[in-house]
């Protein structure tokens, strides 16, 4: 099933306002920042090297001083200052799991929260970032899901979150130094696994993610980030073609029957058209392979006959499965499937020849497991409600 709707959504319950004061430099593509820059009587002989200068400051050294930027003149220094700002979300908190396994609420134009998670490993660190203020999917097993979609994030406020998250790990290089002299980077890998659907907010995503991977600023390879799409068809061959990044579907069923209540975008575009797109990907995007995201659901997505349906499902496309045991949160519709459940799935899966790692929940403890992400500030307004209708009954 197609629509000729618009893809992008944007704007749902809450207008955003445009920000005052000066432009926010950061979000900027280096095109944009090159227009700005002439806007404001930069010579065109010297805007190619300003914009090298001033993206080096941002993205490379994560300075947020136009005076600290000491090798502009101090006029331009003034004329930067004078109509651009340096404007970054807030972290609100930071909360750290047993598990050393970083929650941090953050706070963005409007007064708008969203949470990000950063889970170091042995062999690497990856920050989960969202893309939106809550989520329109409404998939039933997903808690941030249950949050309502407010607006997207813009550029700036989505690669904000990988400086925000450099910062609190201090992994800024000093200035006239390089990342790679520091030895192995704290923050190198990406997933857009937060809040929201990256895909419905395409033009966002894209600019942010050239910007971090751009080699000369936060400098990641596209190989070290991952987008997670509930399988939003249309625009999957365009993220391999503007970006180029590494692709995850959330796919957690094996019948259309099942992944139209576990993930209502199903019955617009279902499996096989879902499918068909996905096969082309890892040729468009010069990608490894796809993930197939898939929550483990007991007594729901989790029989041998799911896992032999879905290793039919997706024969002949480069995969690995990530199977996810279900991350519980307060009035869940579903349980986690037992342990052995679990094993004996991936079991069928790995001797049909695909990877089937099984995903070790982390911060759980913390709700910032997969799945659990929704803003405090919503739970609370939840409760204090939950506490005022008991009152009034009692």
């Amino acid at each position: 099933m197609t629509s000729n709707a618009p893809i992008t959504q944007d704007l749902v319950t809450i207008p955003r306002k445009a920000e005052e004061g000066p432009q926010n430099i950061v979000g900027m593509t280096r095109i944009a920042l090159r227009d700005a820059l002439l806007a404001v009587g930069t010579p065109e002989k010297q805007v190619k090297m300003r914009v090298n200068q001033v993206w080096a400051w941002l993205y490379h050294w994560g300075v947020r001083d136009f005076e600290a930027m000491t090798n502009l003149s101090k006029d331009y220094r003034r004329l930067l200052t004078e109509n651009f700002a340096i404007r970054l979300p807030e972290v609100v908190s930071k909360t750290v799991s047993m598990d050393g396994t970083r929650k941090y609420l953050v706070r963005i134009a409007g007064g708008h929260e969203v949470e990000m998670v950063y889970i170091p490993e042995e062999d690497r660190g990856t920050l989960c970032i969202s893309s939106q203020v809550g989520c329109t999917l409404t998939c039933s097993f997903c808690h941030t899901g249950t949050q309502k979609l407010v607006r997207n994030l813009t550029s700036a406020e989505i690669v904000g979150q990988i400086m925000l998250a450099r910062d609190d790990l201090d992994e800024w290089p000093a200035p006239g130094t390089g990342t790679g002299e520091n030895g192995p980077r704290l923050l190198s890998n990406i997933v857009l696994m937060g809040m929201g659907e990256p895909l419905y907010n395409f033009n966002n995503v894209r600019d942010a993610m050239k910007i971090a991977m751009d080699g000369e600023g936060i400098a990641l390879s596209r190989r070290r980030i991952t987008l997670s799409t509930s399988g939003v068809v249309p625009e999957i061959a365009r993220c391999a073609e503007e970006i180029g990044c590494q692709m995850a579907v959330s796919f957690h069923a094996t019948t259309d029957e099942v992944r139209d209540k576990l993930v209502p975008i199903n019955k617009r575009w279902n499996i096989e058209t879902l499918l068909t797109a996905l096969k082309e990907y890892p040729r468009l995007s010069n990608s490894e392979r796809i993930t197939f995201e898939y929550v483990m659901l007991k007594d729901v997505n989790d029989s041998d006959a799911d896992a032999r349906r879905l290793v039919q499902l997706i024969k002949g496309i480069p995969a690995k499965i990530n199977l996810i045991p279900f991350n519980e949160w307060p009035g869940a519709p579903y349980e986690r499937s037992d342990w052995s459940r679990i094993e004996a799935f991936a079991d069928i899966v790995y001797k049909a020849g695909y990877a089937s790692p099984i995903r070790t929940p982390r911060g759980e403890d913390i709700m910032a497991a997969c799945g659990q992400l929704k803003s405090a500030t919503e739970r609370e307004r939840k409760s204090r409600r939950e506490i005022e209708a008991e009152a009034a009954r009692g």
